[in-house]
């Protein structure tokens, strides 16, 4: 992947509503969802939604197929894939399997309570 594609794909993922939407198109699959369904999900107005998955699926993270009057999106898992290989291929000094499973000790700052000194 170039560096060009990534900050094309972060900058499309810089929206909350489409964070939200590929979020969603991801976790449902291949199935996917035509954009009446992640619409009434999220509760984004047609105009708005219509808007962002244009957006999305001009940057590659979405697939679009016509099913008679509706259009079925799906998220392009292929690409993320590739994101997430670009990002991680220099881990540990290009040696990924050394950095074991980093997910349980991510820390979320805003998530953390304050300490009593903060208060």
């Amino acid at each position: 992947m170039k560096k060009i594609t990534a900050t094309t794909i972060f900058e499309s993922l810089s929206s909350g509503v489409r964070l939200d939407v590929y979020r969603l198109l991801v976790k449902k699959g291949t199935d996917g969802m035509v954009a009446g369904e992640i619409g009434s999900v999220l509760d984004v107005p047609p105009t708005n939604l219509s808007f962002h998955l244009k957006t999305l699926t001009h940057t590659g993270l979405l697939f679009v197929e016509q099913e008679g009057r509706f259009q079925r999106y799906r998220a392009n898992l292929p690409l993320m894939l590739e994101l997430i290989a670009y990002l991680t291929d220099e881990c540990c000094g290009g040696n990924p399997e050394k950095c074991g499973d980093f997910s349980a000790q991510a820390i979320c700052p805003q998530c953390i309570e304050p300490s009593r000194e903060m208060k």
